[in-house]
């Protein structure tokens, strides 16, 4: 007889409270350091209070990976009693997080890791596949390797409306920032879902509606190589109004089974600031 499987995953993975409800997963936060204080991801500390302490005082925060004893902690509880685990991970290129839980795995029985290769929603849709799997009834380890096999199928992208806190994070030159506020420019920063690093894609000029638009329109437009049962729309805060402007784009280039609306937790939005806004999807 099979054991229960359970599913966990990095708090990078950025699903609402209501979508980890809905699918039986079980989050581990990261460490972010703001201003000499250490927090934990979405549990003490959110992205508003990022953007108010940067407003206040010019400082950002910086993550820092779990450790493979934190991570022994946080599993044993569920295998004492019983369970076998799936956990997915941060991208291995982004954090050192995925080598300190596969560390961890190898001091237990039946903790299946997989590397998302991805952030935020990209591997947040790796997580659900994961849980549509698990509600099948399939053994941990054959999860896990099909959904590793999934990564590379994860199509993950950002328009950024600011590279002030890239440029504050020493991930961007004064130059390079001076030059996008003056031309108005909005960088797409897309996932390798290789390794899950990001590079700057395309580079939208003009207002921040309508390279969001035009985004969505060269994301989706015409496509037929996209798995159509869910998208994400995830941002970083921003407004509603915008929001509904991209749903409606969505809408208009393909026809999502589930279109899903989150916010970002404290990973991508000190990195990439507010008003930041991805459409993330798998392909076929």
């Amino acid at each position: 007889m099979s054991k229960k499987v359970l599913l966990t995953a990095d708090s990078t993975c950025d699903l609402s409270e209501e979508i980890k409800e809905r699918f039986h997963v079980i989050t581990h936060p990261l460490h972010v350091v703001l201003d000499g204080e250490s927090y934990e991801d979405g549990v003490n500390l959110v992205p508003d209070d990022i953007y108010r302490a940067y407003e206040e005082k010019k400082v950002l925060p910086k993550t820092a990976a779990v450790n493979a004893a934190e991570f022994i902690d946080f599993f044993t509880p569920y295998v004492e009693q019983g369970y076998e685990i799936v956990h997915l991970n941060l991208g291995s290129g982004l954090s050192v997080t995925h080598a300190n839980c596969r560390m961890a795995a190898e001091e237990l029985e039946g903790v299946y890791v997989v590397d998302s290769c991805n952030l935020s929603t990209g591997s947040g849709l790796l997580v659900l596949e994961a849980a549509e799997r698990i509600a099948a009834g399939m053994p941990a380890e054959q999860v896990a390797r099909e959904v590793q096999e999934l990564a590379s199928k994860v199509s993950a992208s950002f328009v950024l409306d600011t590279l002030e806190f890239l440029h504050k994070g020493g991930r961007c030159s004064a130059l390079a920032m001076m030059g996008a506020n003056l031309l108005q420019l909005k960088p797409c920063i897309e996932v390798d879902n290789t390794c899950g690093k990001m590079g700057v894609g395309k580079k939208y000029r003009g207002s921040l509606d309508k390279c969001l638009q035009q985004y969505v329109q060269d994301k989706l437009d015409g496509r037929t190589d996209i798995r159509t049962n869910r998208v994400f729309i995830t941002h970083s805060g921003i407004s509603e109004e915008r929001i509904a402007l991209v749903k409606a784009e969505v809408e208009k280039y393909q026809n999502f089974d589930e279109i899903l609306i989150t916010r970002a937790g404290c990973t991508i939005s000190s990195h990439c600031g507010p008003n930041t806004l991805g459409v993330l999807f798998m392909t076929k």
